[in-house]
């Protein structure tokens, strides 16, 4: 896979969520996205982040966050979404579509799943439709799978994902999970939202991994 391919990719996918980020109402953007205690207008911030942290930057919030991985992006999130409106998060977005900068410690996939995976964040509490690009989501599905970043490797071992949109299969074990490559994306990165209409005996296990 080229890394020009794998930009355009990411540039096309940030700005269909910067269209849908751009749909909301006022009253939506204050509603509870997937991630925790993260709102439509926080979850922007964080997006922003993506192109836009230093390493000091984030160097500085990890110190401020005790190294906790999880409360540093929240707390990077919530302060940037004090600073900036909505409309100029979704700029943000727009303007740095195309842009090959990436978080600190980051690959080339992590943005591109990154945005993938939140698309649903926003779209599926607020009852939206958002489909995402087949290609896209695929070579997402599969970094998200083998990364250690993502943590997929501990909640899916023993696990063959199965999809059922596509010729796709990956991961080996005894127990399947079939579902759209979307979904399985999702339960990859760790949402319990993609398992809805999921089939298979390794829908349980994921269940409880969750």
């Amino acid at each position: 896979m080229e890394r020009a391919e794998i930009m355009e990719w990411t540039r096309e996918v940030r700005l269909a969520v910067a269209g849908l980020l751009a749909t909301l109402e006022p009253a939506e953007w204050q509603v509870e996205s997937l991630c925790p205690a993260w709102t439509m207008h926080e979850l922007a911030a964080h997006l922003t982040l993506s192109t836009r942290d230093t390493l000091r930057g984030a160097l500085r919030a990890a110190v401020r966050a005790r190294f906790d991985f999880d409360r540093m992006t929240a707390e990077q999130a919530k302060e940037r979404a004090t600073r900036f409106t909505s409309a100029e998060l979704v700029a943000q977005i727009r303007e740095d579509a195309g842009s090959p900068r990436r978080a600190p410690g980051a690959g080339p996939l992590d943005p591109l799943a990154d945005f993938l995976v939140h698309s649903q964040d926003i779209a599926r509490p607020l009852g939206r439709g958002h489909a995402v690009p087949l290609a896209p989501t695929l070579a997402a599905l599969d970094h998200v799978r083998t990364s250690m970043f993502w943590g997929a490797r501990t909640r899916l071992r023993g696990i063959r994902l199965v999809a059922t949109d596509c010729d796709w299969t990956g991961g080996d074990g005894p127990d399947e999970l079939r579902g759209t490559a979307c979904d399985l994306l999702l339960v990859a990165s760790g949402r319990p939202a993609g398992l809805v209409g999921m089939a298979g005996p390794g829908v349980q296990r994921v269940a409880a991994a969750l």
